[in-house]
């Protein structure tokens, strides 16, 4: 049988940052980072630039982000005109966004709500997707490379654009054709294959501040993006947006380089080759069937490695749950019931993208070094709560604009997140950690915009709140959120020393015995491959914070 694929080289000596030894000899350590055959560097700016990757993968990020967020903004208002000419009945030449708020047709405001709840269920099948298939990518990813897979995600990330141009050509094509196409960008989420990217390349201390700055890309596309639709038309920000992203699938193609060191793939290839061996020998086909269909969840299963991981995975979920919410249902709820235009979603998106892009670049590290991670998180969420509570309580454009300038900090707990997840794993799982993250981020987006909506269709009359009720609701989830928040464990409160003086930082006894167990579990699975090289690793667990 089969168990493994094609048969693998034996490991040089010496490959990427890993230097390979005897079992016998005493490991030293490698000066170089992980596979780029770079010299450590003193800045985390002199890192993040001068490393193979890193630079082109904010571009690359950027020219995908100017591209979705260039639509952003000018999508309700597009497809509301739509559904209320297909669905109600709406016959007049001029849109349904050019009717000022106290004067919009019925048809307007039905039309409208059959959007959102379209983008609602776009949602929840895009992120019921990426829930099955992110750990499993990543889990692959770590063992093929991150680039076909980058590569795989822009592609189907073009289809929304395009689908976009099409409803604008055809009048009668349904919106529908849209939002399968975006649904479709489930199947491989774009951002994590690029936080495996990054922290392929980044030592741990700096991957926080990493992928603040990959956030911080993300928050400039959106700052600069929406102010094309203020001197461009619909259909031309349409194609605009074509472009850019084609010209991230370019950037992808020709100029990304591989990020995952090859001693990393070797040592994943071979410890899934001998598990399968000592598993599936003796498997019958159907008990074969059940074990390749179980992959996901067994990929999933290591976000309950440890308390730590349970955790982070329960903060993951309740934010996302919001996080989603709004972006998905504020922009068609001010539309509607505050008459924005697109300029005022442009301004909008200025001072969130702007904002967002000083808190990633800037305050996010000065934070992590002053407070620590876990300070950071919940501070994050605190004002998550702060700007959702203003929205349900928004009665005009300026209290909107408060709460997208408070909302931009909040992204904040993210990187934190993430990188404390990637310090406390081995290199060889850093796809699959990134990839069951964002498993859980995305059954919280597929649950949140859903859940927003059914609040808001049997709170929308009541007298105190009003439709702004469901995101009060949504507050009220982020006050969930730092509950869990302040169950963190203090970054390094014990820690275990490694060769060479490494430091190694659990949060409880617990963590460390259940590490323990699981480096017991690599070194039989290495035993029975008849693996006779150690890579060694320079990994500080929770970002090197003592």
């Amino acid at each position: 049988m089969d168990n493994g694929g094609d048969d693998d080289p034996a490991p040089p000596a010496t490959i990427g940052c890993h230097k390979y030894v005897d079992r016998n000899q005493r490991p030293t350590l490698d000066p170089i980072i992980r596979g780029m055959s770079v010299v450590r560097r003193k800045s985390f700016v002199q890192e993040f630039v001068q490393s193979k990757g890193a630079p082109q993968i904010f571009i690359l990020v950027f020219l995908v982000v100017l591209g979705y967020g260039s639509t952003t903004g000018m999508v309700p208002a597009i497809m509301s005109d739509r559904y209320a000419r297909l669905n109600h009945g709406y016959v007049n030449d001029t849109t349904c966004a050019e009717h000022e708020i106290t004067e919009k047709p019925q048809a307007c405001l039905e039309g409208s709500a059959d959007a959102q709840n379209a983008a609602a269920m776009e949602q929840f099948t895009e992120n019921a997707i990426t829930f099955v298939t992110s750990s499993l990518i990543g889990s692959f990813s770590d063992e093929y490379g991150r680039k076909p897979f980058l590569i795989a995600a822009i592609m189907l990330t073009l289809l929304s654009p395009l689908s976009l141009c099409l409803v604008q050509i055809i009048p009668e094509l349904s919106p529908l054709w849209y939002y399968s196409a975006c649904s479709t960008s489930g199947f491989v989420n774009w951002i994590a294959v690029s936080l495996s990217v990054l922290a392929d390349i980044m030592p741990p201390e700096w991957r926080a501040s990493s992928f603040g700055i990959l956030l911080a890309g993300i928050y400039f596309g959106f700052a600069m993006a929406p102010q094309l639709a203020r001197i461009l038309g619909h259909l031309q920000v349409s194609i605009l947006a074509l472009v850019s992203i084609m010209m991230a699938l370019i950037t992808a193609i020709c100029f990304l380089p591989e990020t995952l060191p090859r001693d990393v793939a070797y040592q994943v290839k071979r410890a899934r080759k001998a598990k399968n061996h000592s598993i599936l020998s003796s498997a019958s086909n159907q008990q074969l069937l059940l074990w390749k269909l179980g992959k996901p969840l067994r990929d999933l299963s290591i976000i309950n490695r440890s308390h730590l991981f349970r955790v982070l995975s329960l903060l993951a979920f309740f934010s996302s749950m919001v996080s989603s919410a709004d972006q998905t249902i504020l922009i068609y709820y001010i539309e509607e019931r505050l008459g924005f235009r697109d300029s005022d979603v442009a301004y909008m998106f200025l001072i969130t993208g702007t904002l967002g892009m000083l808190a990633q670049s800037l305050v996010l590290k000065w934070l992590v070094d002053v407070i620590g991670d876990r300070y950071v998180i919940m501070t994050s969420f605190a004002l998550g709560m702060v700007s959702n509570f203003l929205y349900g309580m928004a009665d005009c454009k300026s209290t909107i604009f408060i709460s997208a300038a408070v909302a931009a900090f909040v992204h904040m707990a993210f990187p934190a997140i993430s990188a404390i997840k990637a310090n406390n794993v081995e290199e060889s799982e850093q796809g699959r950690i990134q990839g069951a993250l964002y498993s859980l981020k995305a059954l919280g987006a597929a649950v949140g915009p859903l859940l927003l909506r059914c609040v808001d269709h049997f709170t929308k009359n009541i007298a105190l709140f009003g439709p702004g009720t469901m995101f009060v609701v949504a507050s009220g989830l982020y006050a969930v959120a730092v509950f869990y928040a302040w169950d963190l464990p203090d970054t390094g409160v014990s820690t275990k020393k490694r060769n060479n003086n490494e430091t190694v930082s659990y949060h409880d006894d617990e963590e460390a015995s259940e590490a323990a167990t699981f480096a017991s579990e690599d070194a039989t699975l290495c035993t029975r491959s008849e693996e006779i090289f150690t890579p060694i690793e320079t990994t500080t667990l929770l970002g090197g914070q003592n």
